[in-house]
């Protein structure tokens, strides 16, 4: 990562990011939520990423060195929460499934941070009820430490597409399905066709936030077919890839 900023207070705003626009790697002594209401967002960190179209969330624990990058035009709510104040009782930063009254929650609250007024409070209330009430959503892709999983990890991200078997792969590397096994089981408590499907998934967000076509979208990240892809997104994320949540978007 580059040179890390801190900035004592997590801001409470809304944020326009063209595509492959950055945040670059900073920390915060708040907690932060992070929602693109229209785009996707990535957060990163040394331990992994995490993606997030307009049904999800991500929840960044506070003094995580983490950066964001937008994937398609992205518009970024944030939301600050002091480090006393936990609604989820999360350490370590997580995917949450977003509700259609929490995704207006959050829309809304980011609409003027400087606003104090009795009725932002109650807003308030009611946004950090709905939080409690999230599902964490497995949505992490965790890099791995092992040297022969990184290298592994490396192949499938330059190529989600190969599908190749973990023998083929092993014999790449210089490693026994096997002996790939076991480490990812010790490692990353997956299976090798789990961290395989997340890779993908995570893969596939960012092709359809810049409008590349779902059949496209399946073959580029290794689907026999688009209807195999629909139906393995759509148990990921309670939504087809063709369709989008309505959103407000910030002007």
């Amino acid at each position: 990562m580059q040179k890390i900023r801190h900035t004592p207070v997590a801001p409470t705003r809304t944020r326009r990011l063209a595509p492959g626009g950055e945040i670059d790697a900073h920390r915060h002594d708040d907690h932060q939520i992070a929602y693109a209401g229209q785009g996707t967002i990535s957060v990163t960190t040394d331990a992994g990423s995490w993606v997030a179209p307009a049904t999800r969330a991500i929840w960044i624990p506070a003094g995580t060195v983490h950066q964001h990058q937008a994937h398609g035009e992205l518009d970024l709510h944030l939301v600050g929460l002091p480090a006393t104040e936990n609604p989820l009782g999360l350490d370590k930063p997580a995917v949450l499934a977003v509700s259609p009254l929490l995704r207006e929650l959050l829309v809304e609250y980011t609409r003027d941070p400087g606003n104090d007024s009795p009725a932002r409070l109650r807003l308030r209330a009611v946004m950090l009820d709905q939080l409690k009430a999230s599902s964490e959503q497995p949505l992490h892709l965790p890099i791995p430490t092992d040297p022969l999983l990184r290298e592994l990890h490396d192949l499938l991200r330059a190529d989600p597409a190969d599908n190749r078997s973990l023998d083929d792969f092993g014999r790449q590397i210089g490693a026994s399905a096997r002996t790939l096994s076991r480490r990812l089981h010790d490692n990353l408590g997956l299976t090798y066709p789990q961290w395989r499907t997340q890779i993908r998934l995570h893969h596939a967000l960012i092709l359809l936030a810049e409008n590349t076509p779902v059949t496209t979208v399946a073959h580029s990240c290794g689907w026999s077919s688009a209807s195999t892809f629909i139906d393995v997104f759509r148990r990921a994320f309670s939504h087809t890839p063709g369709s989008r949540p309505a959103t407000q978007v910030v002007i």
